[in-house]
Protein backbone atom coordinates (compact mmCIF):
# COMPACT_ATOMS: atom_id res chain seq x y z
CA UNK A 1 0.00 0.00 0.00
CA UNK A 2 1.36 2.93 -0.88
CA UNK A 3 1.98 5.67 1.46
CA UNK A 4 3.71 9.17 2.25
CA UNK A 5 5.08 10.60 5.94
CA UNK A 6 6.15 13.46 6.80
CA UNK A 7 8.39 14.13 10.00
CA UNK A 8 10.81 17.10 11.10
CA UNK A 9 8.35 20.09 12.12
CA UNK A 10 8.58 21.70 15.11
CA UNK A 11 9.17 25.16 16.52
CA UNK A 12 12.16 27.13 15.47
CA UNK A 13 13.24 30.48 16.18
CA UNK A 14 13.22 33.25 12.73
CA UNK A 15 16.56 32.51 11.44
CA UNK A 16 16.67 28.79 12.19
CA UNK A 17 16.60 25.52 10.55
CA UNK A 18 14.73 22.17 10.15
CA UNK A 19 15.04 19.65 7.79
CA UNK A 20 11.89 18.04 6.56
CA UNK A 21 11.65 14.47 5.67
CA UNK A 22 8.86 12.69 3.47
CA UNK A 23 9.38 9.20 3.53
CA UNK A 24 7.36 6.47 1.00
CA UNK A 25 6.75 3.03 1.18
CA UNK A 26 4.57 1.23 -1.41
CA UNK A 27 5.83 3.58 -4.77
CA UNK A 28 9.83 4.58 -5.16
CA UNK A 29 10.41 8.50 -4.92
CA UNK A 30 13.27 7.86 -7.55
CA UNK A 31 10.81 6.95 -9.92
CA UNK A 32 8.60 10.04 -9.63
CA UNK A 33 8.37 13.83 -9.29
CA UNK A 34 7.58 14.40 -5.75
CA UNK A 35 6.92 18.10 -4.71
CA UNK A 36 7.09 19.84 -1.23
CA UNK A 37 3.53 21.96 -0.85
CA UNK A 38 2.86 24.18 2.43
CA UNK A 39 -0.36 25.83 3.69
CA UNK A 40 -0.64 29.03 5.91
CA UNK A 41 -3.47 29.10 8.64
CA UNK A 42 -6.19 31.08 5.61
CA UNK A 43 -3.98 31.12 2.78
CA UNK A 44 -4.15 28.64 -0.42
CA UNK A 45 -1.71 25.36 -0.51
CA UNK A 46 1.35 27.02 -2.72
CA UNK A 47 4.39 24.64 -4.10
CA UNK A 48 7.50 24.67 -1.96
CA UNK A 49 9.96 22.32 -4.15
CA UNK A 50 10.12 19.96 -7.01
CA UNK A 51 12.45 16.77 -7.37
CA UNK A 52 11.59 15.20 -10.88
CA UNK A 53 12.11 11.61 -11.26
CA UNK A 54 15.39 12.23 -12.95
CA UNK A 55 16.50 14.38 -9.62
CA UNK A 56 16.53 17.90 -11.22
CA UNK A 57 15.03 20.41 -8.39
CA UNK A 58 13.19 23.37 -8.92
CA UNK A 59 12.30 25.57 -5.73
CA UNK A 60 9.74 28.36 -5.35
CA UNK A 61 11.12 32.17 -5.53
CA UNK A 62 10.50 32.81 -1.60
CA UNK A 63 12.34 29.43 -1.39
CA UNK A 64 15.30 29.47 -3.39
CA UNK A 65 18.43 30.33 -1.73
CA UNK A 66 17.00 29.11 1.74
CA UNK A 67 15.60 26.02 0.79
CA UNK A 68 16.77 22.65 -1.03
CA UNK A 69 15.08 19.37 -1.70
CA UNK A 70 16.83 16.47 -2.14
CA UNK A 71 16.21 12.36 -1.83
CA UNK A 72 17.92 9.30 -0.61
CA UNK A 73 16.70 6.45 -3.03
CA UNK A 74 18.14 4.15 -0.27
CA UNK A 75 15.94 5.19 2.15
CA UNK A 76 12.99 6.16 -0.42
CA UNK A 77 13.23 9.86 1.19
CA UNK A 78 12.46 13.02 0.09
CA UNK A 79 14.20 16.08 2.27
CA UNK A 80 13.02 19.41 2.29
CA UNK A 81 15.99 21.24 4.27
CA UNK A 82 14.81 24.67 4.88
CA UNK A 83 17.39 27.30 6.42
CA UNK A 84 17.09 31.47 7.48
CA UNK A 85 13.46 30.74 8.42
CA UNK A 86 11.27 33.47 8.41
CA UNK A 87 7.68 33.62 10.38
CA UNK A 88 5.80 33.99 6.77
CA UNK A 89 7.22 30.38 6.79
CA UNK A 90 5.01 29.03 9.23
CA UNK A 91 2.52 26.38 7.58
CA UNK A 92 1.91 22.62 7.37
CA UNK A 93 4.23 20.74 5.36
CA UNK A 94 3.22 18.29 2.70
CA UNK A 95 4.90 15.87 0.31
CA UNK A 96 2.80 14.85 -2.43
CA UNK A 97 3.92 11.76 -5.42
CA UNK A 98 1.09 11.20 -8.10
CA UNK A 99 -2.06 11.16 -6.21
CA UNK A 100 -0.67 10.24 -3.01
CA UNK A 101 -0.38 13.01 0.00
CA UNK A 102 1.25 12.58 3.58
CA UNK A 103 -0.49 13.91 6.68
CA UNK A 104 1.93 17.04 6.59
CA UNK A 105 4.49 18.40 9.14
CA UNK A 106 3.49 21.61 11.01
CA UNK A 107 6.22 24.21 10.43
CA UNK A 108 6.40 27.17 13.05
CA UNK A 109 8.58 30.03 13.06
CA UNK A 110 8.85 32.80 16.00
CA UNK A 111 9.90 35.89 15.49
Amino acid sequence: QERLVESGGGLVQAGGSLRLACAASGIAVSDNQVVWYRQAPGRPREMVAVITKSGQTMAAEYAKGRFTISRDVAKNTVYLEMSSLKPEDTAVYSCNLLMFWGNGTLVTVSS
